[in-house]
């Protein structure tokens, strides 16, 4: 049995290079690399403070760990959603409204991470509700509308 599978509809670069669609990448780039920054510098600042139990435990390594590579990850999301992917637009609004989520919810629970790192938290999902905002507005979700 011979099946092949149609090519999605490429985006006009008239579309991609339009300026609401330049200002909107930019601004979910610019987002995305400073959940990026921000969560290197937490594992920065983890590391320096690893020898104060209180302050840096198993969690603080393992919630670090995974907000970095989903930051990163994310962050190639918004690079090739920028060049007309599809795929890469609905996989970079997925993983922001997900972390957002686990962002709120783990904050929110007493205990479970040090102070610093619930701020942490709390300013990466201050940039998350931005990336949320924008790639869910009505401009890049007609661009990458199929249809």
């Amino acid at each position: 049995m011979n099946t092949t599978r149609s090519r999605p509809a490429v985006i006009p670069d008239e579309a991609l290079h339009h300026p609401r669609s330049l200002t909107a990448f930019h601004t979910v780039k610019f987002l995305v690399g400073g959940y990026v920054a921000l969560s290197v510098c937490t594992l920065v600042a983890a590391y320096l403070l690893r020898r104060d139990p209180e302050l840096v435990n198993d969690t603080v390594w393992a919630r670090g760990g995974i907000v970095a590579v989903t930051s990163l990850l994310m962050f190639t999301f918004a690079l090739s959603a920028s060049r007309g992917r599809r795929k890469a637009y609905l996989r970079l609004r997925i993983a922001s409204g997900v972390m957002l989520a686990a962002i709120v919810v783990i904050a929110s629970l007493r205990g479970f991470l040090p102070l610093w790192m619930r701020i942490e938290q709390g300013a990466c999902g201050l940039l998350l509700v931005g990336v949320v905002l924008v790639a869910n507005g009505r401009h890049l979700r007609s661009l990458f509308a199929t249809g």
